[in-house]
This record gives C-alpha cells, structure tokens and sequence, in this order.
C-alpha cells in the first residue's frame, strides 16, 4: 500500500540512476548475513518488478528477511511505503533513513539470512547500516 506524505519534492533529493544495483554480503554478525539491493523506481509496479527481479535469484527467494522501503516523488508530492517481511519494524528503518537523506524515486531492500542466534536490538543497527551503504553507493555514482 502507497502512503502519500505530506511533504514535497523541491527536486533536491538523492535518486539513483540505475533500476537495480545489488551489494552482497556487507554486514556479518553471529551467523546472520545481511546484503542491499536499491534501484529507480517511479510506480508502484516498478516496485513490484524490482523485488520480483531481486527473488529470481534463488538465494534472496530463500533468504529470511527481504525488509523494503521506497519513496516515490510525483507530482510535487512523495509517496512513500515499505514492508518488513517479518522482522517488525525494519522497514521504518529503511523508510527514515531515506526521508532523512532526501532519497527519492527509490526503493531499497536489506536481506537478512538468519544465521540461528538473535539478534536483538543489534539487528535494527544493521539494517540501518546496511541502507546507509546503499545511499553512499547512490550518492557515489
């Protein structure tokens, strides 16, 4: 589901230019691995293509947590909308991140690949390096 905010596009913000750009195993942590993907995006269906493409892989299909957030700009207005894939709350993370780094028409996924003991709190850290990764490696290129 697309949530429209109530904030605007004054055109600043951080946009990738490629639809799919994905960054493996960045973070380790007692088993758990974690990788990024992030793409362009402009509608909800490019949203859904962008994670069927990322789970015809195998290995992402199967992997615990595909935890998603993107911001859409149109018109003026940025919707935005996101999905934790059952680790609550990820994709908040994901979502603040990106309003607070003025990333728009994007949508960014942390993988997660439970590695048998918990986490905790520590895996909302991860998640939230893990997407501070992906918006470097936009603004890098």
């Amino acid at each position: 589901m697309v949530q429209q905010n109530t904030r605007f596009d004054f055109g600043t913000g951080k946009k990738p230019e490629s639809d799919f750009i994905l960054l493996e195993n960045i973070i380790e942590d007692r088993g758990s691995k974690y990788s990024v993907s992030y793409g362009r995006v402009e509608s909800r269906q490019e949203i859904k293509d962008f994670l069927t493409r990322l789970k015809k892989n195998k290995k992402y299909a199967k992997a615990t947590h595909n935890t998603w957030a993107a911001r859409i700009s149109h018109e003026g207005t940025i919707y935005e909308t996101k999905a934790d894939d059952g680790e609550t709350g990820a994709g908040m993370v994901i979502l603040r991140i990106m309003q607070k780094e003025d990333v728009t028409d994007c949508v960014i996924c942390v993988t997660r690949w439970f590695g048998g003991i918990k986490l905790m709190g520590d895996r909302f850290k991860h998640v939230q390096d893990a997407t501070k990764v992906a918006i470097d490696d936009i603004v890098e290129k």
